[in-house]
């Protein structure tokens, strides 16, 4: 996968730079006793969402209160041994520092190494990690490691392609997320160089086409929301969604009239599929033109590897797709104690 390299600030500007968000709402690591000190990267801030117990369900689920019984019957109680994390695809590498919370989890005294870290690029056929200790804690662990790692690595490796396409815009998720995985599904996001979203329904307030029907129109909606957070004396971002031209002239209008909350609108469908596969952006371009910077701006709708180049040389602020993480390929890596008879395989097979 040409172009993919190390994220760094002056690759991925969006990820390192400040947003115009006024206040977060208070949020916290649930679990005091997991540390992200040390991490490449570490997780976005979730209110309730404990990592920890996310890896217990996920171990448990497996073991089904039984435990591996394959292990059990062909693994010898004391045997020590070790294993090699390989790389089948090129790709960039996410979900290291959760799958060292896993291998603590089923067993502390394992001892895992890297190469690379989270965003960092790596090719088929590459060693990049090892883990050592009881041979039947590693294989109980290692489908649980595996499944985190290979979805964030997915979710990562095209972020990153999607964030260099879009530049110079801001590559977004959305809620559209694994139930569930919400916080692992963002964080992996963050790895591949794009920008989290609301996390969820509670840090930011996002008018949507629903919300907009329900209250009568879309000026209704924004003035309720204005009135809601005066009076609950709330400071957050506020996003508004617009379809059409007449709905942006209707926002910069209200907005024009009074001290409103709202932070950015949302430019939904305004890009336009063409027979020929491309894109008309003329619609995208006028409306971020007719708001001029007195509002960010987001794109979202026919978001494509194909077409968000283009999206992005509109000017808009920001770019969203629910297909970074609702249609996520699973980047191949695999964890072997023989590694030489997996690699032999891995060049059969054209996945080393």
């Amino acid at each position: 996968m040409p172009g993919i390299q190390s994220i760094s600030p002056l690759a991925v500007p969006c990820l390192f730079t400040s947003s115009r968000r006024i206040v977060r709402v208070a949020a916290t690591a649930r679990n005091p006793r997991l540390s992200f000190e040390s991490m490449a990267l570490k997780p976005p801030l979730h209110p309730t969402y404990d990592l920890k117990e996310i890896i217990k369900l996920a171990l448990a689920e497996d073991a089904g209160g039984q435990g591996d019984v394959t292990s059990m019957a062909t693994i010898p109680v004391d045997m020590e041994v070790e294993a090699n994390f390989l790389a089948k695809e090129d790709g960039i590498i996410a979900g290291i520092a959760l799958a060292d919370l896993v291998f603590h989890e089923v067993d502390p005294s394992l001892k895992v190494e890297w190469s690379q870290k989270d965003g960092d690029y790596i090719h088929k056929g590459l060693q990049f990690g090892k883990v050592f200790g009881r041979a039947h804690n590693i294989v109980v662990a290692e489908r649980v490691a595996l499944n985190f790692m290979q979805r964030m690595s997915g979710i990562a490796t095209l972020t990153k392609k999607m964030a260099d396409a879009a530049y110079p815009a801001c590559i977004l998720e959305t809620r559209k997320t694994a139930p569930g995985l919400r916080l692992v599904d963002k964080w992996a996001v963050l790895i591949g160089g794009g920008r989290n979203h609301r996390m969820g329904l509670f840090d930011m307030v996002l008018i949507k086409d629903n919300h907009i029907s329900i209250a009568g129109g879309i000026k209704n909606a924004i003035k309720s929301v204005d009135l809601y957070l005066e009076q609950k004396n709330l400071q957050m971002e506020v996003e508004v969604e617009t379809r059409t031209l007449e709905e942006v002239h209707e926002v910069l209008n209200y907005a024009s009239q009074t001290n409103t909350s709202l932070t950015r609108i949302m430019l939904d469908n305004m890009v336009v599929p063409l027979p020929n596969g491309d894109v008309d952006t003329s619609m995208l371009k006028e409306a971020v033109d007719l708001i001029n910077g007195r509002f960010e701006t987001e794109a979202s709708g026919n978001v494509t590897l194909e077409t968000i180049h283009k999206i992005g040389q509109t000017g808009v602020t920001y770019i969203s797709s629910g297909a970074l993480t609702h249609s996520v390929k699973a980047l191949d890596i695999s964890l072997k104690i023989d590694t030489e008879l997996a690699l032999l395989v891995g060049r059969r097979t054209k996945r080393a």
